[in-house]
């Protein structure tokens, strides 16, 4: 109850100086409408609103668990394998100097305008996170567990599984919550570059026709997405690293 006071709060405190903004500088309401007036243009679009912001839902979800999978996945190569990991992981580096709005075209054009694109812009945004913050935690263990677990004949399954991959769920819990706060940002990216369905196809729809309100409510029902899978995710995060008293400091 005390955490739900807390988001309603800070919203109590960002309409309000959303709105002392636009009155102390006068701006129109083509260039900074007021809470009031996004609020009814939200009531008057709500099934458009609606049918563009579950198409975005759907990419976001769909792209967040494919780059989680993903991710685990190469960060346990990475872990056993050392070519592996040699040859790799360079190039998942070199990788993220590349601006993602110049890969959006090129993925654009080669799957095509449909909702693929945006899931793949999903996945190559939280993938890095995802994939360092795990194989950081598959790394991090201390050797004389490792030795003992080898000395009781353990084999290098059964020490993933048992030991490495346990143990790494507070490094992964924090990779995933990166990964939450960029994944709205993927999908929205791949809508702006190409689709004609979507919150980011909206906000451009908007913006070109100065429907600014209209845009504000997509930013906003964007941000809420965003926030609501963190907070999904800190709470499964929290869940399966409960043993861990260090993941749970406030």
């Amino acid at each position: 109850m005390n955490y739900i006071f807390k988001y309603i709060s800070s919203f109590i405190i960002f309409l309000i100086i959303w709105w002392l903004i636009q009155y102390l500088t006068n701006s129109p309401s083509y260039i900074l409408p007021n809470p009031y007036e996004v609020f009814l243009s939200m009531k008057d679009n709500l099934y458009l609103l609606a049918y563009h912001s579950m198409i975005t839902f759907f990419e976001i979800l769909v792209g967040f668990v494919l780059g989680l999978i993903l991710g685990m996945y190469t960060g346990i190569l990475f872990i056993i394998s050392k070519s592996m990991r040699k040859w790799m992981l360079p190039f998942i580096i070199l990788t993220q100097a590349i601006p993602i709005f110049a890969i959006a075209p090129v993925l654009t054009l080669w799957v095509g305008y449909g909702i693929w694109s945006k899931i793949i812009m999903t996945i190559l945004i939280i993938y890095f996170p995802i994939t360092i913050a795990f194989y950081d935690g598959l790394k991090r263990i201390d050797p004389m567990i490792i030795n003992l677990a080898k000395m009781m004949g353990a084999n290098t399954f059964s020490m993933l599984l048992k030991i490495r991959i346990p143990y790494a769920l507070p490094q992964l819990s924090s990779g995933l919550k990166l990964a939450a706060a960029f994944a709205p940002m993927g999908a929205v990216i791949g809508e702006w570059v190409g689709s004609s369905e979507g919150l980011g196809y909206l906000m451009l729809y908007a913006s070109g026709r100065v429907q600014i309100d209209l845009m504000f409510s997509s930013i906003i029902i964007l941000a809420f997405f965003t926030i609501l899978l963190y907070n999904i995710v800190s709470y499964v995060s929290n869940y399966i690293t409960r043993w861990d008293p260090k993941s749970h400091i406030n």
